[in-house]
C-alpha cells in the first residue's frame, strides 16, 4: 500500500493540475469573448448608429481632407483618427496638429458631419421649422499641447459654427458665434470625464444642456443648420509644438442621437 505522504503528494498535484486547468479554461474563456467583441465592433459604425453622417478626416491632400461618406463609412475606420474601442462602448476621434485641414479652416478634425437619405444628402434645417435635437455623451480625453483647445460637439449654420461644446484646459465653454467665451459650463472639467451634450433648436432660439440641466439658450434664425460632433482641435504647427501625430486632440463617444419634429 502507497504511504501516507505518497498519498498527499499525489493529492496535491491532481489539485495543482485541476487548477491549471481551471486557470487556462478561464484565460480561454476570456480570449474569445474579447475576440468576439473585436468581432463585433470591429468598425465604429458597429458602435454607433452612422446612417445619417459623413466624416472628415485629419489625412489627405493640402485643403483636400479625406471624406467618407455611407455606404463606405459603415464599414470603415482608420487608426487612430477614427476607431471603436475594444470593448465595444465607444469611438475615439482624433485630429493631430499637423493634420490635413479644410478651405474653410486653418485646423483639423476627425469630425462627423450630419446627412439625410441615408447618407446621401447634406442636412440642413430651419431654427424656426420644427424640433431639431442632438444628443452625444462625449468624454475629451486629450488636448494639443501650448493650444489646448478642443471643440467636441457643435451646431454649424452656412459657412460657420453658431454654438459649440469648446475645451479651453481645464474650461469647458458654450460659444455663441465668435465669442467663445459666452458661457462657461465648468473650470474644473477633469480629461476623460464623460457628459451628456444637448442641442434643442427650434422657435429661433439654440438651448443648449449639459448633463441635462440647461446653460443657455442662443439666439439664431437661419434654414441651412446641421450638426456635427467629433474632435475638432483648435491648433495648427504655427502655434503648438511639437508639429507631429502625437500632438493632438481626442474625443471618446459613447452615444450620438439625432431627432427631427
Amino acid at each position: 500500500m502507497p504511504s501516507t505522504r505518497t498519498a498527499v503528494l499525489a493529492g496535491i498535484t491532481a489539485a495543482v493540475t485541476t487548477a491549471t486547468l481551471t486557470l487556462n479554461a478561464h484565460a480561454d474563456t476570456r480570449a474569445a469573448h474579447e475576440r468576439a467583441a473585436a468581432a463585433r465592433c470591429a468598425h465604429p459604425a458597429d458602435v454607433l448608429d452612422l446612417t445619417d453622417w459623413k466624416l472628415t478626416l485629419p489625412t489627405g491632400d493640402d485643403e483636400d481632407p479625406t471624406e467618407i461618406t455611407q455606404p463606405e463609412l459603415a464599414a470603415y475606420s482608420a487608426e487612430p483618427w477614427f476607431r471603436a474601442e475594444s470593448g465595444c462602448d465607444a469611438v475615439r476621434f482624433r485630429a493631430a496638429v499637423n493634420g490635413v485641414t479644410t478651405g474653410g479652416s486653418s485646423y483639423p478634425r476627425a469630425e462627423l458631419r450630419e446627412m439625410t437619405e441615408g447618407g446621401e444628402d447634406e442636412a440642413a434645417w430651419s431654427t424656426t421649422d420644427g424640433t431639431h435635437t442632438l444628443v452625444v455623451r462625449e468624454a475629451f480625453t486629450a488636448l494639443p499641447a501650448e493650444r489646448p483647445y478642443l471643440v467636441g460637439a457643435q451646431v454649424h449654420g452656412g459657412d460657420d459654427d453658431v454654438t459649440v461644446f469648446r475645451l479651453e484646459g481645464s474650461s469647458l465653454y458654450i460659444t455663441d458665434g465668435d465669442d467663445r467665451h459666452h458661457h462657461l459650463v465648468t473650470d474644473d472639467y477633469d480629461l476623460g470625464t464623460e457628459f451628456e451634450a444637448r442641442f434643442v433648436a427650434e422657435n429661433g432660439r439654440i438651448a443648449v444642456y449639459y448633463n441635462g440641466r440647461r446653460e443657455t439658450t442662443i439666439s439664431h434664425d437661419s434654414d441651412t443648420n446641421y450638426f456635427k460632433a467629433g474632435a475638432y482641435t483648435q491648433a495648427n504647427c504655427d502655434n503648438s509644438e511639437p508639429c507631429a501625430d502625437d500632438n493632438h486632440g481626442e474625443v471618446r463617444i459613447s452615444r450620438i442621437e439625432v431627432t427631427h419634429s
